[in-house]
């Protein structure tokens, strides 16, 4: 029974419940010095519970190894293989960061098709987790692969792989993607540590025109920042319910430079990388910083927005934002390429007719461009 189970949940409010009966029919026959225990125990189930329950939406601690300081697992790493069928896999492995210094787990998804035609080489996303969170909540709470084969399906998404790493080493440490002043360089593992990983691991392009990075809350920040700071690296980044402006204490006042997105744009050259930004119109804080960076941006910079009615800061509001920021980033990364002899680049429909899909719908090239969408265009938020 994991920290962010089901059963863990309906445990910890069963305890309450009978807490709170035992000291309701028991309070005047119970000894005096025995009701402030009681009264204690009745608090302490329901923290319990509350805990479990606000776990389960964030999963900020999937195992109980995570829950007492480790990012360690109890899955099977696996090796990746072709995959069969109309489904793609997820497997996991650790990187061990010889730029950051830091070793911990990342999670794969492999298209379906994955493997099957020699030299293919996929467009990858990174998909960076809120805090207090983890890449769990992308693959449970959100049913990323769910969502993910069904775009590559449908068409609306090339088949891509995405990636799911952790960006601290302490579930309760927010770095919001930075490289802490005397603490854990986060920044330069999730951009320097995971590419190269996934480069020598998988089969994927390694040209910055086939790499993007998607993020939600905290995440969506940090999509956006370091889609900014390394242009050299990403094409594109989409940040869902993102932010300006990160809220911790770096160590060296870069919080109000340049890692400040809003600084960025307004005091160092526009990069050329595209940018897509979603948020619910009642998320104010995202909502304004949204509008901000719309209005900053300016070529070679593209900016594209998309608003929810309603909704809000939340994970049913993510999840309904989730497939059309994939389908976005892929129509703005492109296809899988295949390796020919002379290393020359060719688009995998030209090599490799089984990996065909209908591209997405172009993205506006330059400039802001702005779409409000009335609930989810995919599925609605539940």
């Amino acid at each position: 029974m994991s920290p962010d189970s089901l059963g863990l949940e309906l445990l910890a409010l069963a305890a309450t419940v009978a807490a709170a009966v035992v000291l309701s029919a028991g309070w005047g026959v119970m000894r005096v010095w025995l009701r402030p225990v009681a009264v204690a125990g009745c608090l302490l189930t329901l923290t319990a519970t509350t805990l479990v329950w606000l776990n389960r939406q964030v999963d900020s601690y999937p195992t109980w190894a995570s829950l007492f300081g480790s990012t360690a697992d109890t899955a099977t790493p696996a090796t990746p293989a072709s995959t069969g069928g109309s489904t793609g896999q997820v497997v996991r492995f650790t990187v061990t960061g010889r730029a950051s210094g830091l070793t911990l787990p990342v999670y794969a998804y492999l298209p379906a098709g994955y493997g099957r035609s020699p030299g293919t080489r996929y467009p990858v996303i990174e998909a960076l987790h809120g805090y207090p969170s983890s890449p769990v909540q992308w693959l449970k709470g959100f049913g990323v692969a769910t969502v993910l084969d069904r775009e590559i399906a449908a068409g609306r998404m090339a088949p891509t792989v995405v990636i799911f790493p952790y960006q601290t080493p302490q579930p309760m440490l927010d770095t919001e993607c930075t490289n802490l002043v005397g603490g854990p360089q986060s920044e330069t593992f999730l951009t320097v540590d995971v590419p190269a990983a996934i480069r020598a691991r998988l089969s994927v392009r390694t040209d910055a025109a086939g790499w993007g990075l998607i993020g939600y809350s905290a995440g969506g920040y940090c999509a956006i920042d370091l889609a900014l700071r390394h242009p050299r690296e990403y094409a594109a980044g989409a940040g869902l319910s993102g932010y300006a402006t990160p809220g911790i204490r770096v160590g060296n006042n870069s919080e109000h430079t340049t890692y400040d997105d809003l600084w960025r744009l307004a005091h160092l050259p526009i990069p050329a990388v595209s940018l897509y930004l979603s948020c619910a119109t009642t998320d104010r804080g995202a909502m304004r910083d949204a509008l901000a960076l719309a209005r900053a941006g300016r070529p070679p910079l593209s900016v594209t927005t998309s608003y929810i009615r309603g909704g809000g800061h939340n994970a049913q509001t993510w999840h309904a934002m989730e497939a059309p920021a994939f389908d976005w980033l892929s129509t703005t990364l492109g296809r899988p390429v295949v390796w020919a002899p002379a290393e020359q680049a060719v688009p995998a429909e030209q090599a490799a007719p089984a990996e065909q899909a209908a591209p997405a719908q172009q993205a506006t090239p330059s400039g802001p461009s702005t779409a409000l969408l009335a609930g989810s265009p995919r599925r609605p938020p539940h």
